[in-house]
């Protein structure tokens, strides 16, 4: 996309991303809201993204998803007033909203597996039902302008005019600083178009490219985005960084997700460390060039037949612990 057609862009999210906004009055209430007071808290939001974080990483969903989630549930907490045990329907929802319009459906996590790896108590009926309300009440159809949109036509935009190619700006690790920003309701205040302004100008000073920060200029002088603003969320963006590098600071944990089985499920893997089922025995010197591939394909598929019997059913799909099979796997090579 040549430069033009990139200005002209940025200008078109830029008139649009007010309409994208959260409600400040919301967010403030939230702000000032105590734990105890029986509402949702910025604490309660701050922890249900980091959840959202979790699970995006856990299911391989791109940044764009974890983003507009952010975007649809902090619209969504802002303009309705809903009770602390409901916020993990809200926020369920709001990630299979974003899922469906910025995956490709064959990348989609199926509903029931959804809720059970985000270990919720509420139904698949619950969660579509939810999703119905978020989508009337947002009047979300699929566009959505949010920090991403301008981070990437900011990035777009730096490296199609900048001459100094050794000194790359890292895309994925401005991303990776903005999930970390989301993670913290006050940045839900912030315009887009100024957040992701604000993360690219600290990272230009990093690598401290002079060419880039004058690009970077071109675009406030572009947008008409005041120094005074730039310079508060500069500083707002610096301090969570900073803190978040900290070893204090506590981090969206990927590996907090817990496995729950069954009880029978959970007595066929205990009784299957001790007795291994036995395998088709595989003849010594005896091939036969003239068999075909399918033969032998025909033997070792009776040999997994017999490791998913074993298992049960619960030990089939891509969710089942890969340590587990990994287990198995040696067992079957060592007896």
């Amino acid at each position: 996309m040549d430069a033009f057609k990139l200005m002209k862009e940025l200008r078109v999210n830029y008139d649009q991303e007010v309409y994208y906004l959260p409600k400040e009055t919301g967010l403030s209430l939230i702000e000032s809201t105590n734990q105890k007071d029986g509402r949702i808290s910025a604490k309660c939001r701050d922890a249900k993204v980091e959840d959202l974080w979790s699970l995006t990483s856990f299911f391989g969903y791109t940044t764009q998803t974890f983003v507009l989630a952010v975007n649809l549930l902090d619209r969504f907490l802002a303009m309705m007033r809903i009770q602390p045990k409901h916020l993990s329907c809200v926020s369920l929802s709001c990630l299979h909203l974003a899922a469906k319009v910025t995956e490709e459906e064959c990348n989609l996590t199926p509903t029931d597996e959804l809720i059970r790896i985000g270990q919720c108590r509420f139904t698949v009926s619950d969660l579509g039902r939810m999703e119905k309300i978020i989508t009337e009440k947002l009047d979300f159809t699929s566009k959505c302008v949010t920090a991403l949109t301008f981070l990437h036509l900011y990035h777009q935009i730096t490296l199609s005019h900048s001459t100094e190619r050794k000194k790359m700006l890292s895309l994925e690790k401005l991303e990776a600083q903005l999930k970390a920003c989301l993670c913290r309701i006050s940045f839900s205040k912030a315009k887009p178009s100024v957040l992701a302004l604000s993360l690219l100008r600290r990272e230009i000073e990093a690598i401290h490219s002079e060419d880039m920060l004058e690009i970077a200029r071109h675009i406030q002088r572009h947008l008409k985005i005041a120094d005074a603003d730039l310079l508060l969320w500069r500083g707002q963006v610096a301090q969570c960084l900073s803190d978040y590098d900290s070893p204090e600071c506590s981090k969206p944990n990927h590996r907090k997700l817990q496995w729950v089985v069954s009880r029978r499920t959970a007595q066929n893997l205990h009784s299957s460390y001790r007795s291994v089922p036995e395998l088709p025995t595989i003849p010594e010197c005896c091939w036969d060039e003239s068999e075909s591939e399918d033969s032998c394909e025909d033997m070792m598929s009776s040999g997994e037949e017999s490791l998913s019997s074993s298992l049960g059913s619960d030990a089939e799909g891509p969710f089942f612990p890969e340590h587990l099979r990994r287990q198995k796997r040696r067992q079957y090579l060592n007896a």
